[in-house]
């Protein structure tokens, strides 16, 4: 026992410095992360589409600024006289993000004129739409900016919240907040745009909203809506979506003034506005069925409002070019699965039903255990639902088998 206890020291004395040279080692590797977790998070984002983000990026951490492709800032009124255009007259923006660019319209006459092309120094997330709160996606559609929604202080006091989710997002019960055209070059579903230049979007925005446009359209597109190339994403699963965005970009490059727009039916419908009828383009509004939709989801509970988003948008894995026919959505409760992807589009009578569903007598909308904001508790419920939906299955397979 004695020559037992003698031994000990010697192992622990051993034991400590491995121990503090394996410790070392670590805080080393953490250091070593830590310093380049930012780059290793832009390398992920950036898998399948628009790398030259990165660039802008590094350009903009060097202090190489403005960006290439910027127009001259400090000769806004001259680029302005050229074009016979003047602060105050409505606007209208457009946004690409996989050309990283912001287009700025100004209204002259009975038309509107493209007056100035930026870069977008950075954007998250990859092509297609904005699904959940935290999914680091910029979203997808059309838009407007009120006065309400324009920042005067925080992080970035000069900046424009899009209004994430509009009508059509929320009928899909998708989630999110505090989506905004902002200045830096740092984004997390939002886009960035450096200091000197959101100064100047911000600068058209709060004039023309002065000068009496109520709200302001911001159209956000994946890419330039060309045939060619919906062409090249014809094996995307967004296809449907995106052709239905088609509609409202062709509408301003034909008659250069923005439509307006409604959602009826589950998707996005378009009125080709007359010189005449002004240049308000107005909110989207919802109609017909999507009202329906939108109405039954005013009437849930946030914790089955939150379950039926994660049931209808299941998550998509980077980068969004999937395969063909990936059914997207999917009903709730039962998790079939609704033809999103047939050319049709999505069935709008199909979702009125799997929304009105959650409100069938005997349906409780129970409080989570967690937090419904967390991402762990909202995997945890999701995990719920799919045992729940794997225990009703079974069970109708039981009585199919019984029933024999």
């Amino acid at each position: 026992m004695q020559m037992a206890q003698q031994s000990r020291p010697p192992v622990r004395h051993l034991a400590r410095p491995r121990r503090a040279g394996w410790l070392r080692r670590l805080g080393a590797f953490a250091l070593c992360v830590a310093a380049t977790s930012h780059a290793w998070a832009v390398s992920i984002e950036l898998k399948d589409v628009a790398s030259d983000r990165l660039d802008r990026q590094r350009a903009a951490a060097e202090g190489s600024l403005p960006l290439a492709g910027t127009p001259d800032l400090s000769r806004l009124n001259e680029r302005l006289a050229e074009k016979g255009l003047k602060l105050g007259s409505p606007v209208l923006l457009r946004a690409f993000k996989s050309e990283s660019e912001l287009e700025v319209w100004i209204r002259k006459d009975d038309a509107y004129v493209k007056f100035a092309t930026y870069p977008v120094c950075h954007w998250s997330g990859t092509l297609g739409p904005k699904l959940h709160e935290g999914d680091h996606q910029t979203p997808e559609g059309f838009y407007t900016v009120t006065r309400a929604q324009m920042h005067h202080v925080g992080r970035w006091p000069r900046s424009l919240n899009l209004g994430f989710p509009n009508v059509y997002d929320k009928v899909r019960a998708r989630n999110g907040s505090h989506i905004l055209v902002h200045g830096g070059c740092s984004s997390v579903g939002c886009f960035a745009m450096t200091n000197s230049v959101i100064e100047e979007i911000y600068n058209f925005t709060d004039q023309a909203i002065s000068g009496g446009q109520t709200f302001v359209p911001v159209h956000v597109f994946p890419f330039r809506m060309t045939d060619e190339n919906l062409r090249l994403q014809k094996d995307s699963p967004w296809q449907p979506f995106w052709a239905n965005l088609k509609e409202g970009y062709d509408i301003v490059e034909r008659s250069s003034r923005p439509p307006r727009v409604s959602v009826c039916e589950g998707r996005y419908k378009f009125q080709e506005l007359a010189p005449e009828e002004g240049a308000e383009p107005g909110p989207l509004a919802p109609c017909g069925e999507s009202l329906a939709a939108l109405e039954a989801l005013e009437r849930l509970s946030p914790a089955v409002l939150t379950q039926l988003s994660w049931q209808m948008n299941p998550a998509v894995s980077a980068p969004r070019s999937m395969p063909a026919n990936r059914h997207l959505y999917q009903n709730y409760p039962s998790g079939r699965a609704v033809e999103a992807n047939s050319r049709s589009g999505q069935n709008p009578a199909r979702l009125r039903e799997a929304l009105l569903a959650q409100l069938q007598p005997g349906m409780k909308a129970q409080r989570p255990p967690c937090s419904i904001q967390r991402a762990s508790c909202r995997h945890f419920v999701a995990a719920q639902e799919r045992g729940s939906d794997r225990r009703i299955a079974s069970a109708r397979k039981r009585a199919q088998h019984a029933a024999r």
